[in-house]
């Protein structure tokens, strides 16, 4: 399986965040994006979740084009972003449990999927009574749950101490070791061998846009 996305345009208000954006990803490899607030780290992994629409260009994952067939490109994709999408109400099992509903997940999956961010014994907590960094846990307890190929993840270190951040750098390792794929924003090395590295900005409209090429980024042209 592989990631191509070709020309990418993204404008917010009346700012332009990047144009031209491309970049070519294939089974086992990672996708780091650097770069300063608002250079459209977040933006970018939104349109790849399908949260956000294709202004122009088109990204496709093993030929489905996100652009043509959001539904079928998303349903091989995971995306946890800056929230972490709990209800206070639900125990941090039932949270799992809902999430293995919604991307058709067995629920008997939902225990390994605590034990993997370290929350089994929280298991029939509330998430209201939780902390911070077991809320963030919990949120990134879904990579463990579904099979999905592209890890889509912004900032997942955000609020965990260094052993937590350890464990989910550890995960998206072993994702890639696997076969699948990893396109982060954050500010840790999660160690994947071969990483490439991306600056949205680079695309920005007056700060020098890159030419777009399958191997851009791979070949370290993009940056």
């Amino acid at each position: 399986m592989n990631l191509i996305a070709e020309n990418l345009r993204v404008t917010r208000g009346y700012r332009t965040v990047f144009n031209g954006l491309g970049f070519s990803l294939s089974a086992g490899g990672a996708l780091i994006l650097a770069g300063p607030n608002g250079a459209g780290k977040s933006t970018l992994l939104r349109i790849l979740a399908g949260l956000l629409p294709v202004e122009e260009g088109d990204a496709r994952l093993d030929g489905v084009s996100l652009r043509a067939d959001r539904t079928g490109f998303t349903e091989h994709v995971v995306h946890t972003g800056h929230l972490d999408a709990l209800k206070p109400a639900f125990t941090a099992w039932e949270t799992l449990a809902f999430h293995a509903d919604l991307y058709g997940t067995d629920r008997g999956r939902v225990a390994g999927a605590l034990e993997a961010l370290d929350l089994g014994f929280l298991a029939e907590q509330p998430v209201r009574v939780l902390s911070a960094g077991q809320k963030r846990r919990l949120g990134l307890a879904r990579l463990a749950l579904v099979d999905r190929p592209l890890w889509l993840l912004d900032e997942p270190t955000v609020s965990l101490d260094a052993k937590s951040a350890g464990r989910v750098a550890e995960m998206a390792r072993a994702h890639c070791a696997q076969g699948g794929m990893v396109v982060a924003a954050t500010h840790i090395d999660l160690g994947i061998e071969g990483a490439a590295k991306l600056d949205p900005a680079a695309f920005a409209p007056g700060e020098g846009t890159v030419e777009v090429r399958d191997n851009a980024v791979l070949d370290g042209e993009a940056w």
